[in-house]
């Protein structure tokens, strides 16, 4: 695998994984009650919890695409 190859792998899995994050949150936001809703009729979970759980959740998500797919493209980048 070139350089190039790799580079482009990981600007497209960056972008793509973005996109999720954002689709989720604009679902998140958008839709907040219908998702609690179902969230709540398998696991009878409070509010707080359920907030906790996805804000937790979308930084973990977050922090993993920086580390895992932005760090690297911006070092093959530096160093290309």
């Amino acid at each position: 695998m070139d350089l190039i190859l790799l580079q482009s792998f990981l600007l497209w899995c960056s972008l793509i994984n973005i996109s999720i994050l954002l689709i989720w949150f604009a679902m998140f936001v958008v839709a907040y009650e219908s998702i609690y809703n179902l969230h709540n009729r398998w696991f009878k979970i409070s509010y707080e919890t359920f907030d906790s759980i996805h804000y937790g959740a979308m930084g973990f998500w977050k922090l993993t695409v920086f580390f895992f797919n932005l760090v690297p493209y911006i070092v093959l980048r530096i160093i290309a």
